[in-house]
């Protein structure tokens, strides 16, 4: 009986220490998505209780490279390279190939919502499966799309020339849990946010679902969101993962959050 335990715990050990051999390689890089505008009075629209008094933010428009030993998943397209006044000065094309990453070595894009300023440059990447909360699949693909659902750059996936996985729930990208598309509904019907679990640290990616920290620490709601209790929710939802996971917070949109992960330019 020894023996066998003893057996068993060495069988355990090696499959521990083969599981840890095989951990993959995992990073995370920010991609800047837009050029910053004016600091705005966030009062307005960003808070339907009007929370936030003479408050004025400057707003940014960040993308992410996750790489997964060799593959690749890009979150966020940010805006076309022909938005007036917020375009990007380089696309997102020119800046991975600063990293050596080619278009075609995109795997997944994973789009956090379907408003323009997440989407304008999607199409730059024909060949990557496109991942997406299927509320939002279904907002882009119906025969007339609502103001504010940025179809036009989905036209390869919409027409069958790319593949889609529109996403109900969560999704686990690599199959290994270490980077996951959250459901975080709310902003929009399909909206999700995005976990990392690299070898230097967790980072949880917000989307949209809060768009600076006031946002985040006060549960805040902008008025234009498709619906409140869902925004709510998954803000709670957020922060519950964020403390399982000891995971870094990153808002995508908020100048103060621009540092917690270095630039895909980076040496």
């Amino acid at each position: 009986m020894r023996q066998v335990l003893t057996f068993l715990a060495a069988g355990v050990c090696a499959a521990a220490l083969a599981g840890a051999a095989q951990a993959a390689d995992v990073s995370v890089k920010r991609i800047d998505c837009g050029t910053p505008q004016a600091p705005t009075a966030v009062n307005q629209r960003f808070s339907d209780t009007y929370s936030y008094g003479d408050l004025k933010l400057q707003f940014v428009y960040s993308c992410y490279l996750v790489k997964h030993d060799d593959q690749y998943l890009l979150w966020d397209t940010g805006h076309a390279m022909t938005t007036p006044n917020v375009a990007p000065k380089v696309s997102i094309v020119d800046q991975i190939a600063q990293a050596n990453v080619k278009p075609e070595q995109i795997n997944f894009v994973g789009i956090s919502h379907y408003h323009a300023d997440h989407t304008g440059q999607v199409g730059s990447f024909p060949k990557a499966t496109l991942l997406i909360g299927k509320g939002d699949w279904d907002a882009i693909t119906s025969p007339k799309p609502a103001e504010g659902v940025n179809f036009k750059p989905f036209e390869n996936w919409i027409s069958g020339g790319g593949t889609v996985q529109p996403q109900p729930l969560d999704k686990d990208v690599f199959g290994d849990g270490s980077v996951m598309m959250l459901y975080t509904p709310g902003h929009t019907p399909g909206h999700h946010s995005l976990l990392v679990k690299t070898g230097s640290g967790n980072f949880l990616i917000t989307g949209d679902a809060v768009h600076f920290r006031e946002n985040y620490d006060s549960d805040g709601v902008p008025s234009f969101n498709y619906d409140r209790a869902q925004t709510i929710a998954s803000i709670e939802r957020l922060k519950k993962i964020a403390a399982t996971f000891n995971a870094t917070v990153v808002i995508q949109h908020d100048a103060r959050d621009v540092d917690k992960l270095p630039a895909v330019t980076a040496k």
